[in-house]
């Protein structure tokens, strides 16, 4: 069982946690109300549970990309990497304030927000690149109406996210957006570590054993 492989099941499972949990911990505020950056920033309550969730699943989502670009042709696998440094790199530049505010902000919360944008756009991207490598890979073809979909899904949320940043609801439609490529990301890679387990087992198709690339 290759370890890069579960590491894209392990990273969206650990940032669900953090947020779950640091969401639960901000006394005042509705469970879903705080955005997931606010959760990270410093006068929120125990923000290195969300730090930690960021910079897990970013360390992960790069090893799960190296893993895809070893299996997969075409620039989804590299831009899911990116996604991964991204990240890093939004964990680390965290936001002002747990509650957005008006008014001049520091350097490196301009940075997260500028990062955070990118990052949206680069989830969507990828899982399109990635449909459109499953389409010429036979043993992934029948995923790729799902990664699609996905990738669709994924736009529509952040296309009711952005303009609802400020509004009570973009908490929660954050979170809707987020978890969508996470999830898409978690079963692609549960995917891989099952065609590695059948490797081991004993024979199988000639297609699970080396993607075309």
């Amino acid at each position: 069982m290759r370890v890069r492989a579960l590491a894209g099941v392990a990273g969206p499972v650990v940032f669900t946690a953090a947020w779950i949990a640091g969401s639960l911990r901000q006394a005042g505020h509705g469970t879903l109300s705080v955005q997931l950056s606010g959760l990270a920033a410093p006068d929120a309550r125990d923000p290195l549970i969300m730090i930690t969730g960021f910079l897990v699943l970013g360390g992960c989502t790069l090893l799960f990309g190296q893993e895809l670009a070893g299996e997969l042709p075409g620039l989804g696998p590299r831009l899911i990497q990116a996604a991964g440094a991204l990240t890093i790199a939004a964990g680390l530049l965290r936001r002002d304030h747990m509650e957005l505010t008006a008014g001049p902000v520091s350097w490196h919360n301009q940075a997260h927000n500028v990062i955070s944008l990118v990052l949206y756009a680069d989830l969507v991207l990828a899982q399109l690149l990635l449909a459109r490598s499953f389409g010429t890979t036979p043993c992934w073809r029948a995923w790729r109406p799902y990664l699609l979909g996905s990738a669709i899904a994924t736009a529509a949320a952040l296309a009711a996210f952005i303009p609802a940043i400020t509004s009570g609801s973009g908490g929660i439609l954050q979170r809707i957006a987020v978890t969508i490529p996470l999830l898409a990301m978690a079963a692609v890679a549960a995917r891989l570590v099952t065609f590695h387990h059948s490797e081991r087992s004993g024979p199988a198709p000639a297609a699970l054993h080396r993607f075309p690339g």
